[in-house]
């Protein structure tokens, strides 16, 4: 098929607010070979307009043919359901601490997400496939620190199942869930999941989908792209600080080991996916060597 036939397909689906669609084959040819995990916050999922944009975004690179996998996170969604319970929420260094009833309840709710993901993807048209701890567990985990409770660290992961899930044209949706050596549950820091599977896989891109525009200078003007050393002078500086440390750490982890660049950016905006991917200036701020 001609780029020029191509492009008459693209635009019978491409969307009014998304970048140039003339410009969209190039990008398309820029990243085919390549894959792109996107980890989307619970935070801005909470929000069911901002969650079928999103799902929208997905399907259109999913159409494109694009190679890509979601991690998705579920906080609020856990926050509510806690409650319910009258289960008071603890955390340390912004992560949840977690005990057994705690575990029980955080699994079946990122379960029940990772559906609603899978559900309304495939109701666009996209096959999805569903990646948690009851089927196609990818992710073995070692205890994080005993305070935390049911807290894992990434130890291991299984990327015959997700690359099998691409090769046939579908996405991957993973929850942010693990499994230790005796089969037990554990809950995963998104971003830290999100990361340890965009090492592994050694992918093009790693976009952090979350409530901010992206990263500040000390002037509060918004980075546009910036080193990993740069990035950890903002830290060291205390310019970032509070909630986006663990992200950034995330960021710098996962670029110093194998993914040719990282990006945080807002989710909450419509099309920030396709800002980011389908045109030079991009969205949020990237960070890369």
């Amino acid at each position: 098929m001609s780029e020029e036939n191509n492009l008459e397909n693209i635009k019978k689906f491409w969307p009014k607010d998304a970048p140039d669609v003339t410009n969209v084959p190039k990008y398309v040819k820029k990243y085919k070979k390549d894959l792109i995990v996107i980890k989307y916050g619970g935070n801005v999922l909470i929000d069911r307009n901002i969650f079928n944009n999103f799902i929208q975004d997905i399907s259109i690179l999913n159409k494109l043919g694009l190679s890509i996998i979601i991690v998705h996170g579920g906080g609020p969604r856990i926050e509510r359901e806690l409650k319910k319970s009258n289960i008071q929420t603890k955390f340390i260094n912004g992560l949840r601490v977690t005990d057994k009833n705690v575990i029980n309840i955080v699994e079946k709710v990122l379960i029940d997400f990772n559906n609603d993901i899978v559900v309304s993807l495939n109701k666009k048209g996209s096959k999805a496939v569903s990646v948690n701890t009851k089927i196609n567990n990818v992710i073995n985990v070692i205890p994080d620190k005993p305070e935390l409770g049911f807290v894992g660290v990434p130890q291991e992961i299984n990327v015959e199942i997700i690359k099998n899930i691409i090769s046939q044209k579908q996405i991957p949706i993973v929850a942010p869930l693990g499994l230790d050596k005796d089969k037990q549950t554990y809950n995963i820091n998104g971003d830290t999941a999100a990361s340890a599977i965009a090492k592994k896989l050694k992918s093009r891109r790693l976009l952090l989908m979350t409530n901010v525009e992206g990263v500040y200078d000390d002037r509060k003007t918004l980075i546009s792209e910036i080193k990993p050393y740069d990035m950890e002078n903002l830290v060291n500086l205390k310019i970032v600080q509070g909630g986006m440390l663990p992200k950034i750490k995330n960021c710098i982890e996962a670029v110093e080991n194998g993914v040719r660049g990282v990006v945080i950016l807002d989710g909450r905006k419509p099309r920030a996916i396709l800002k980011e991917i389908f045109s030079d200036q991009g969205a949020g701020t990237l960070i890369r060597k």
